[in-house]
């Protein structure tokens, strides 16, 4: 008898199982055989047998989590054989360095796994590809209507504004450590702001990681090696759990940004006290999560880690087979 159609690919609350190559992508736990889709913390961890991503997810699941045995490397558009007649091609998917869509062959039958993605141009990482496929599997992060970001370039005008408007004090931007804050980095120098960015030693090592995968960031200067009158008028850039620590004290008057598709939100901008809010996100937002899934077509739409019940609900009135997957482990982090 002939297996039913998809029974070979089962979502399950760890990750999702590959069950004739019996292996899994984006793994929440340490298994034989992970396809990892990116270097962030709720989709990539240690502990596997053997981890299978772009080289430069390797590269910084190496300098995160110390993984180095069983590293497998894949290119963008390099097809590998599994085991059980599968095959696995990783495709760009736009979120920060690395970062893939899994496209998953098995049968005559494709299977599109995102992990997280976005639609907007980012000068640290290849755009997102369109890939037709029977299941898209998609995330949900900013899966709201309210949700919709603006363009970054108005962003990083409204940092270069109030950086310009106060001389004698600095602005301390949060972003998160990977993608984050290379990003607005980069996108600070496509705004033509090439003086020296200061930062938080936490966020040495990823930006240096950037930049031997060719991202140019420009001249980056430690914190810790300079005064508080080297810093005025100047662009600091932290982890977002140093904006109103003992840490800042040592900056001159700054002026706290946040970056994150989360600052479209009013109340988490007063709950962490920043003053400048930068709605910059490295997810999709509405407006390119349901166009997305218009482009890419698929027969079924499997829709995970996020908000879930909306875009659920948007495929149904838009005659879009769809269904919600029930994934532990993967969080909001900063964005």
């Amino acid at each position: 008898m002939a297996a039913a159609p998809f029974s070979w690919i089962k979502p399950e609350p760890h990750g999702i199982h590959v069950v004739p190559a019996e292996c899994w992508i984006d793994p929440s736990r340490a298994v034989d055989r992970a396809l990892v889709t990116h270097g962030h913390a709720d989709h990539a961890r240690g502990g596997h047998g053997q981890t299978v991503a772009t080289p430069a997810t390797l590269a910084i699941m190496e300098l995160r989590y110390a993984t180095k045995e069983g590293a497998t490397p894949v290119e963008y558009g390099e097809t590998i054989s599994l085991p059980g007649g599968v095959d696995a091609t990783y495709i760009p998917a736009g979120h920060v360095l690395g970062s893939a869509q899994i496209l998953l062959e098995h049968a005559g039958e494709r299977v599109v796994v995102t992990g997280d993605y976005k639609r907007r141009a980012d000068p640290t990482c290849p755009p997102f590809q369109v890939t037709p496929c029977d299941i898209f599997i998609t995330e949900a992060t900013f899966g709201l209507p309210v949700f919709c970001h603006p363009p970054i370039e108005e962003e990083m005008a409204k940092l270069l504004e109030r950086l310009a408007a106060h001389p004698d004090r600095c602005v301390l931007v949060g972003a998160y450590a990977l993608g984050k804050a290379q990003r607005v980095i980069a996108e600070l120098r496509r705004a033509g702001h090439m003086d020296p960015i200061y930062l938080h030693g936490a966020m040495e090592k990823m930006c240096r990681l950037y930049e031997e995968h060719g991202v140019d960031l420009g001249e980056l200067r430690l914190v810790a090696d300079y005064t508080k009158e080297d810093m005025r008028g100047a662009v600091v850039v932290s982890p977002p759990s140093a904006l109103n620590d003992r840490w800042s004290r040592r900056l001159p008057d700054p002026i706290t940004a946040m970056a994150s598709g989360w600052m479209r939100v009013r109340q988490r901008a007063r709950q962490r006290n920043v003053e400048l809010p930068l709605v910059i996100s490295d997810h999709a937002d509405w407006g390119e999560l349901t166009r997305t899934i218009r482009e890419v077509d698929a027969a079924e739409n499997w829709i995970t880690h996020g908000r879930e019940d909306a875009l659920l609900r948007w495929c149904q009135l838009n005659q879009r087979r769809a269904r919600a997957l029930a994934m532990v482990g993967y969080e909001d982090e900063d964005d």
